[in-house]
């Protein structure tokens, strides 16, 4: 079977053009690909600002206004593949044991439900495997709110649009190999989405804000932000699948990207890592060989030709949609007289092969409980055990939380040193130390104050001028409250 079945949305025969779309805040990048001869090639490739926000708007106001900016683009085509930024993408991870596949399903429902924050059932959730040593998996889930799916694909219907798939725009630009592991890096228009592949699949997702922003009328790029938090993500990465990172591919403007290279390249030199900006399409960088020369790389380029050449997602976004049995009910609820008869006899006709398609089902399934009966028994065994002590457990790590917190905060030039650093009741935080003048521990405590789950930053003592004995008092809250 062709790959591109599997994605939702498309029908038997796969569209010969489509449209890539990704988007990134009010900012739509869509790209008009077209399969011939064996090949692609790309119709047009722009950018549209919306005035709407297509999350807080109303559907069909977002759809009429991406609908004027096709028109204006005399673009037609109805059906679409979406990739978003990270900015609304909730991430955590997991490791598994070497377990039947019978019995993976379900562990990973488990850690899904013990890993995100929010309500799983509130969230589109997909995941992506790596194989570690051993037969043991590094698995990453990725989600996001299914309200904010249903307002985008309502405005994509408005804007008489058919979406057939929701991913994300850097993995279609990297998506997972069993090639040495990549660092990704995608800038947009304000943030910056990061990807780490490795080991056959996704092990990091992570969107970097405010690393773009502008100046003088110019787009410009936070340098040292960018290269601290690679080398965060990386520190962040399991041994084995550090190891196996070779490589940083960093994609967005031209403009942005060779400011971006040079300091990087020097940046990462002593983690063994090569910076790499790839500008065109070639078998070996994209794993797209349909393309003609000099073909520019895009995001919304890659995901239209992603789906043409029938490579899935590596993570899907797309709600199910309703069964073919379910689409005729609703089709035909109306009553219409002249079908009446008719329907009620298929419907008898169907109830009686429901029942015994039911009746095959059930003898099948009863026999697979037969077969997997003391398994489930032994998983159910481990889920009581964890619901009896997760309360004596708490994987959050409050005080290496704090450290992290601090260190982030603290400038790498050894202007400001921490002498002592004492913890009460996992978030009363009181820290002493020496800073060589006012502005540098000024610098400190603002970067402090910035942190997400750092409040109530308050100065205790400050003495001496060249160099500065200090100390201040903060509270670090782990469920991420901002008290500033």
């Amino acid at each position: 079977m062709n790959p591109a079945l599997k994605i939702p949305g498309f029908s038997r025969k796969p569209p010969s053009c489509l449209l890539g779309i990704v988007l990134d805040g009010s900012h739509l990048q869509i790209a008009r690909v077209k399969r011939s001869d064996g090949g692609l090639s790309v119709v047009q490739d722009f950018s549209i600002a919306l005035a709407l926000d297509p999350l807080a708007a109303q559907p069909d106001l977002v759809g009429r206004e991406i609908r004027n900016h096709l028109d204006k683009a005399n673009v037609h085509e109805r059906a679409c593949v979406v990739g978003f930024s990270l900015k609304s993408v909730l991430t955590t991870q997991t490791e598994l044991p070497q377990l039947p596949e019978a019995d993976v399903s379900s562990m990973l429902q488990l850690e899904a439900e013990r890993g995100f924050a929010a309500d799983i059932s509130g969230l589109q959730v997909a995941d992506s495997r790596a194989a570690l040593s051993e037969g043991r998996q590094f698995v990453l889930f990725a989600g996001i709110a299914n309200l904010q799916l249903a307002a985008i694909e309502s405005a994509l219907m408005a804007a008489r649009l058919k979406p057939l798939s929701f991913s994300l725009a850097v993995s279609a630009l990297n998506p997972p190999t069993q090639e040495p592991g990549t660092l990704a890096l995608l800038l947009g228009e304000q943030s910056a989405s990061l990807q780490v592949t490795a080991c056959g699949g996704i092990v990091s997702l992570r969107s970097l804000d405010g690393v773009v922003y502008g100046e003088n009328g110019r787009q410009m790029v936070n340098q040292s932000l960018v290269a601290r938090e690679l080398r965060v993500t990386l520190g962040q990465l399991p041994g084995e699948i550090r190891e196996t990172v070779s490589r940083v591919c960093l994609y967005g403007p031209a403009n942005l990207t060779r400011l971006l290279e040079p300091d990087l390249t020097r940046s990462l030199a002593g983690l063994g890592l090569r910076v790499e900006t790839p500008v065109h399409y070639t078998p070996t960088t994209t794993g797209h060989p349909g393309f003609p020369d000099k073909t520019p790389i895009s995001p919304a380029v890659s995901l239209a030709a992603d789906a043409l050449t029938g490579r899935a997602p590596a993570l899907e976004f797309l709600p199910p949609k309703p069964s073919a049995l379910q689409a005729i009910i609703a089709r035909y609820s109306s009553g219409r007289l002249g079908v009446a008869g008719a329907l009620a006899t298929a419907s008898i006709a169907l109830v009686a092969l429901l029942f015994l398609i039911q009746q095959l089902i059930l003898w099948h399934k009863q026999d697979q409980w037969g077969k997997m009966r003391s398994q489930v028994l032994q998983i159910q065994d481990v889920e009581a055990n964890i619901q009896q002590f997760r309360p004596w457990y708490d994987p959050s790590h409050p005080t290496l939380s704090v450290l992290m917190e601090l260190t982030q905060a603290f400038p790498e030039d050894g202007s400001v040193t921490a002498k002592t650093l004492e913890i009460r009741d996992g978030s009363q935080v009181n820290l002493t130390g020496t800073a060589r003048d006012n502005i540098a521990l000024l610098n400190m405590q603002s970067r402090l104050r910035m942190a997400d789950n750092v409040s109530a930053v308050r100065v205790d003592q400050i003495r001496g001028k060249a160099p500065i004995q200090f100390s201040f008092d903060f509270i670090y809250a782990k469920d991420g409250s901002h008290g500033n």
